[in-house]
């Protein structure tokens, strides 16, 4: 009979096991609340047994092998940055988990990546300057996850430097969406294969993906600011609507309703999560801003998605523009434009929208932003 090559696990492996899953088993349950997993639940991790068998430590882990995969990192990233559920020991508990798992798939990595990155932005200074963000002050703040890390970097990781000066000479957020600077950050994770997991890999990754956040988040204000301040300049001019329709709106989309969709959207970009439909719309309106008012289409290039019109969306569905709009509490019809001599002017009307001269400020909690990675969406984690 063939002996089984691995040894049967201590006592001390089983309560160590056991430990961990009870600690992990409420953020998982919470996920699977939250995006609604049906996965059977496991009876011993239910009841909290102080002493389990044998048995139930391996069905504990079943169960959170079951869940894990069950569970996106875009739904994760989601989850933990719309949460306050998840302390920081609550991160390292999964950075452990999933560290431990063999073998590693494509989205084991790409969770242990953000959830460092998470980790490190939740225990960082608010007030940590960039250049103040080196290896050495990443590795002391993964030291509780990684312990002591050699800090020699191989030259492999080079190019993460160059990705990242590149996102930073970027001057809008479509030159960084469509200059290929994120797909650089994706092939370097990608070709590191198992290198990825060394310790001074992850410290690295984490680094280059926590200022990579602070650069989209810069850059998303950027582009705010600059829509809100080209929409005061249009109606200035007399100017109330504009051709809206590459960023998903209407050809005659009401000036101050735009201004109260961008003041929506300062709320929306200061929080920690947001979807990247709301990117996309932001790009191509800063593109239709930049042709109403006659400039050279921006720092990079708009985005070549076509506009997308009332007849191409399904009886009952509404289009992305006109969830904006709802969110902003603006009705959904479009007003027909009248003669510039008549129009009342828009800050004096019986429900003034916000000054647009009002810009979008960056929070100090800046570089906790995040992007899902939902097919389609932007991320400069992923």
């Amino acid at each position: 009979m063939r002996q089984s090559s691995q040894s049967a696990p201590t006592p001390q492996d089983l309560a160590a096991q056991w430990a961990s899953a009870r600690r992990l088993h409420p953020i998982y349950s919470e996920l699977a609340r939250e995006f609604v997993v049906d996965v059977a639940p496991c009876a011993d991790l239910e009841a909290g047994v102080e002493t389990p068998g044998p048995e139930s430590v391996e069905q504990a882990q079943q169960w959170l092998q079951d869940m894990d995969e069950r569970i996106g990192v875009h739904q994760l990233r989601q989850f933990l940055q719309t949460s306050s559920v998840v302390e920081p020991e609550g991160l390292i508990d999964l950075v452990q988990y999933l560290l431990a798992k063999n073998p590693k798939t494509d989205s084991v990595r790409d969770k242990i990546d953000f959830l460092l990155v998470q980790y490190f932005s939740q225990i960082a200074p608010t007030d940590l300057d960039d250049d103040k963000a080196d290896l050495a002050c990443v590795a002391q703040g993964l030291k509780p996850i990684l312990g002591p890390v050699d800090l020699k970097t191989p030259v492999w990781l080079n190019p993460l430097h160059r990705v990242l000066d590149s996102a930073r000479r970027c001057r809008s957020l479509d030159e960084l969406l469509h200059g290929g600077i994120l797909e650089q950050g994706r092939k370097a994770k990608m070709q590191a294969g198992e290198l990825f997991y060394a310790p001074i890999a992850l410290v690295a990754f984490t680094r280059f993906g926590y200022l990579m956040r602070r650069v989209f988040f810069r850059l998303m204000h950027e582009d705010l600011n600059y829509v809100l301040e080209g929409l005061n300049e249009l109606e200035e001019k007399g100017v109330e609507t504009i051709d809206c329709r590459r960023a998903q709106f209407s050809e005659q989309e009401p000036i101050v309703r735009l201004r109260m969709i961008c003041q929506s959207w300062k709320v929306m970009f200061q929080a920690e999560y947001s979807s990247g439909q709301p990117l996309r719309m932001l790009v191509d309106l800063r593109a239709s801003l930049e042709e109403a008012l006659g400039r050279p289409a921006g720092r990079g290039t708009a985005s070549k998605q076509p506009a997308r019109h009332s007849s191409d969306i399904p009886p009952g569905k509404s289009t992305p523009a006109a969830a904006m709009r709802a969110a902003a509490g603006v009705g959904g019809h479009v007003a027909r434009q009248k003669p510039a001599t008549s129009a009342p002017h828009p800050e004096t009307s019986a429900n003034p929208a916000p000054e647009a001269s009002e810009k979008a400020e960056v929070p100090d909690g800046a570089a906790e932003f995040e992007i899902s990675i939902e097919p389609q969406d932007w991320s400069p984690d992923s």
